[in-house]
């Protein structure tokens, strides 16, 4: 019984672990907003809208944003198959 509580403990602690390092990327991005909002000296539902917009900004929508261009100039340029692929693989990684 004992041996069994070892892989459960370190998969407790991988698991733990990689929910800290989401959790703590989230602290910085709100202490940034924050730190924003207070310098701007917005109040009330100004601080609220501004916060908000803030915080959806993050580095995942960016890389959205750059798939979305990507996407529309390979389809305006008619891109297909391993052409299309070949393209976008340089568009992600040039922007």
């Amino acid at each position: 019984m004992r041996l069994l509580h070892i892989p459960l403990l370190a998969l407790a602690v991988l698991f733990s672990a990689q929910g800290f390092a989401a959790n703590t990327a989230q602290q910085e991005k709100m202490k940034t907003c924050n730190a924003d909002a207070t310098a701007k000296e917005l109040k009330g539902d100004e601080r609220k809208a501004f916060m908000s917009t803030c915080l959806k900004k993050s580095v995942p929508q960016t890389q959205q944003d750059k798939m979305k261009t990507c996407n529309a100039d390979a389809t305006t340029k008619a891109l297909k198959g391993d052409e299309r692929k070949a393209y976008m693989s340089d568009c992600l990684k040039k922007k």
